[in-house]
This record gives C-alpha cells, sequence and structure tokens, in this order.
C-alpha cells in the first residue's frame, strides 16, 4: 500500500519514507529511507505518480494564496549576507582581543561571524544594519591605490591638514597644500569637522599612510609649493669633529 501525505506519519508505521520535491517542470530533490531491503519498480513508479499528483495540488494551493516571488524578504526575516576575504587579512576585521569585531557589531547592530578559511557571514534582521558592517569589513580589507577617488568625512584637523576618512575605519591626509590653488592659511578655512568632501588618493607613502588631496584635473597642476620652515637650516659644512 502507498500512502501519500505531508505529515510524515509513515516515519513511524511504514516500510519506506520516499519524499520528492519538485516544482511544476520536474522534480528537483528525491530523499529515500528504508526499513525493508529493496523495493520493486512498481513502487518506485507508483510513488512518484503519486508524489507528481499531490505536488500540483500544493502548487496550485500555494499560488492561489501568493503567485509570484516576493521581491523583497518580510522585514522580519533575517537578511545574511556572505563576503570573502583574504584569510591573511582576517586578523584585521577580529582586531587585538576582539575589538574591531565587536566594534562592528555594536554600531552596526549587525551579527559577523568569521570563518577560518576568509568568509564572513553578517547577519541582521536589517538590511540596512548588514549593508553598513559589509561596507565596514571591505573597507578595511580594501587596498588603497593611488588615483582612487572618495568621498569621504572630515575626521580631524591639524594645523598642517585635515585627516578625511575615506573608508570605515581608514584615513588619509589632506594637506594644506592639497586643499585650494591658494594659500591655505588653516585647514578650517576650506573644510570643516564632519564635512562630507571628494578627495582622490595621491600616493601611499614608505609608511603605509594615504595622502589625499582635494586637488582634480587642471587645479592639480597649479599646487602651491609647501611653505618651508622658518627655522634656520644649520650650515652642511660644520667643521672638523671634535672626539
Amino acid at each position: 500500500m502507498l500512502l501519500t501525505d505531508i505529515v510524515g506519519v509513515e516515519d513511524f508505521g511504514g516500510d519506506m519514507d520516499f519524499k520528492v520535491a519538485g516544482t511544476k517542470n520536474g522534480i528537483t530533490a528525491i530523499q529515500l529511507d528504508m526499513k525493508v531491503d529493496g523495493i520493486g519498480d512498481e513502487i518506485v513508479k507508483g510513488a512518484l505518480d503519486r508524489a507528481k499528483v499531490a505536488r500540483a495540488m500544493i502548487l496550485e494551493k500555494m499560488h492561489a494564496v501568493i503567485a509570484a516571488s516576493r521581491p523583497a524578504l518580510s522585514q522580519y526575516a533575517p537578511k545574511v549576507q556572505m563576503v570573502k576575504i583574504p584569510v591573511e587579512r582576517i586578523g584585521e576585521i577580529i582586531g587585538p582581543g576582539g575589538k574591531i569585531i565587536r566594534q562592528i557589531q555594536t554600531i552596526t547592530g549587525a551579527v559577523v561571524d568569521v570563518k577560518d578559511d576568509g568568509s564572513v557571514f553578517v547577519t541582521s534582521v536589517k538590511q540596512e544594519a548588514v549593508d553598513k558592517a559589509v561596507a565596514w569589513i571591505e573597507g578595511i580589507t580594501h587596498e588603497v591605490k593611488a588615483g582612487e577617488e572618495y568621498e569621504g568625512e572630515v575626521k580631524r584637523m591639524m594645523a598642517f591638514g585635515a585627516f578625511v576618512e575615506i573608508l570605515p575605519g581608514k584615513e588619509g591626509l589632506v594637506h594644506v597644500s592639497q586643499m585650494s590653488t591658494g594659500f591655505v592659511q588653516n585647514p578650517s578655512d576650506v573644510v570643516a569637522l564632519g564635512q562630507k568632501v571628494k578627495v582622490r588618493v595621491i600616493e601611499i607613502d614608505d609608511q603605509g599612510r594615504v595622502n589625499l588631496s582635494m586637488l582634480f584635473g587642471d587645479d592639480a597642476a597649479k599646487v602651491p609649493p609647501r611653505e618651508q620652515s622658518d627655522r634656520p637650516r644649520r650650515p652642511f659644512n660644520r667643521g672638523p669633529r671634535r672626539y
């Protein structure tokens, strides 16, 4: 006897459990568990025929309720996104004692799970939280290159320039000489804390520091030379050394 159901009672009282999943176009998955030594072709054919009829009926009921997939997940459904990073960069995401990953989770509200193979799973009920955490992670692991352009935020001001965050957790310096084609006495004359500015990377120095410019196109060629220090220089020839 073949019994068609979707509640699973055959798991306890039957000789086999034959699950068939699919669409109106055909079968997509099969699972067969048996408590007997084997089954014949007729039973297999009969089970597949019954499954086709049952599947068509269930799909018809489903289609009557929702004819197509929703364009987006429910606001209550968890959102998951996977980011792949180089294994050697995992430590940068974790941070000393887990400082960085805790900071990402606290500020964005997303859960970040880092695997040993470099797979990073970001989960949250809110898509915005996932997007922020993913952007942060990608910013940490992105290799900044000369010539790239960013819209960043002024985070710190110094007498010689302003530090602009171009990626989450990654800043570069815009020297006063790279803020305008004219002379800039004080960075606050051009920018303010929290201001969004467009910058380009002009170099990565030998210490890995990012140097930025707010000048583009023809203006970049008009950069005035940096002011020399007013401190008098010592003469090169200091005379013979005394021991």
